[in-house]
């Protein structure tokens, strides 16, 4: 199992799901809503983090799912 980032991105057909660092989209949904679903079950079974980018691109809301520190270090 990889822990890879989730990222919630945008795509032509809508909204995909795509790990980090890979070359295509897990998954392709129609809302958004979908895709950050699919992206959490993902995040939270891999112990990972999820990104949710804008329709611009930018990221606009990150969640963690596993081993988070608090405090964090440094």
């Amino acid at each position: 199992m990889s822990n890879k980032n989730q990222h919630v991105i945008p795509h032509k057909e809508g909204w995909a799901v795509k790990g980090s660092g890979n070359s295509r989209s897990s998954s392709v949904h129609s809302t958004q809503r979908e895709a950050i679903a699919a992206a959490r079950q993902t995040a939270i079974r891999q112990g990972s983090e999820m990104l949710i980018h804008g329709e611009n691109g930018r990221i606009r809301e990150r969640n963690t799912y596993g081993n988070d520190p608090f405090p964090p270090k440094g």
